[in-house]
């Protein structure tokens, strides 16, 4: 194979973004697009990619996934159902590229991955974040011994909620509803991210609806020794994707985690001798450069660089901080 070929498994919002980056990475194509509602996937070829007409659209995933054309599989449906689906493509002998979270627990995401294996295909969590050159940036930084050993990070990920994806808080939090199963997984492994060990326990606090969903929650967690990450998200509050990192000697701040593609994102740092910087960096598109890395593991068959091993942590540390909201206790991450 010289290219991959992709086919998506369902009609969400963010093939916006992800469908174009498909055609546009250069170790891929596009084949195909399915959704179980009548037309939705043709809707969806035809606004985000009008151009590509040997894309088929299919109203069935059972047809999709029975595609012998199709490679690898990028999974954009509702968290509840990624396990499922999941399953399904890898069955079919499809790679999976699934939209974060991987699944809703830790027993599902050993299921995930033990089908995989069994198949011999590739799984990635879909943190498209992580392939952004601006956090290379950071990753330097850290490692120059800068801003000194870091000793607390703190994540915040917001936008106010409109009207027409208020059904993301239809569903109570054991189903896959609200905030912190969106955009939750960001905010936990960017702060995850930037320490070198998996963090111990977690205390956190969330405002519910009457749907059982999270509007708002946030946390903070425990690495041992004195080191703290404050995560927080919310579907009330202005928009935001950043982190801050603070060490021994300074800090450095990552204004725009959720970078459009034309932006030139911006790094600040600063250390406690009195330097003050501000860098702005190449623009890059993060969606296109996770699809490349992908693909570059199918076709080369490497491991890609989001293991099923961090999915599991990111999903172990969720799951803990959710039965913190309950008990109102400090949780230990299992």
């Amino acid at each position: 194979m010289k290219v991959v070929r992709w086919g998506i498994l369902g009609a969400a919002r963010v093939n916006e973004r992800l469908m174009p980056a498909i055609i546009e990475a250069g170790n891929s194509k596009l084949i195909a697009i399915a959704s179980r509602r009548p037309g939705a996937a043709a809707d969806i070829l035809a606004k985000y990619a009008p151009n590509e007409t040997d894309v088929k659209a299919y109203d069935s995933p059972a047809l999709l996934l029975n595609n012998a054309d199709i490679d690898a599989i990028y999974l954009p449906m509702a968290n509840e159902e990624h396990t499922e689906w999941a399953l399904k493509a890898i069955e079919q002998g499809k790679h999976v590229l699934i939209e974060k979270p991987m699944a809703l627990s830790v027993e599902d995401i050993d299921a995930i991955s033990s089908a995989a294996k069994q198949q011999n295909v590739h799984v990635m969590e879909g943190f498209m974040y992580c392939f952004h050159p601006q956090h290379d940036y950071v990753d330097g930084l850290i490692k120059s011994g800068a801003i000194g050993e870091v000793r607390t990070v703190k994540t915040c990920f917001s936008f106010p909620m409109k009207p027409a994806r208020m059904y993301r808080l239809e569903r109570d939090i054991d189903n896959g509803g609200g905030a912190m199963w969106d955009i939750g997984p960001y905010a936990v492994h960017t702060a995850r991210k930037w320490f070198d060990s998996e963090p111990k326990s977690v205390m956190a606090m969330a405002k519910l609806l009457e749907s059982g969903a999270d509007i708002s929650l946030s946390g903070i967690l425990d690495f041992d020794n004195g080191r703290y990450a404050h995560f927080d998200m919310s579907f009330e509050r202005a928009r935001r994707s950043e982190y801050e990192i603070i060490g021994t000697l300074g800090g450095i701040k990552c204004d725009t985690v959720w970078q459009n593609p034309d932006d030139a994102p911006v790094i600040s740092w600063w250390t406690d001798a009195g330097e003050q910087h501000k860098v702005k960096l190449e623009i890059a598109n993060h969606f296109v450069k996770e699809i490349e890395h992908f693909s570059d593991c199918v076709l080369n068959n490497t491991l890609p660089d989001l293991s099923v091993a961090d999915a599991r942590a990111n999903c172990q540390t969720i799951v803990a901080a959710l039965k913190s909201t309950k008990t109102g206790r400090l949780e230990k991450i299992a």
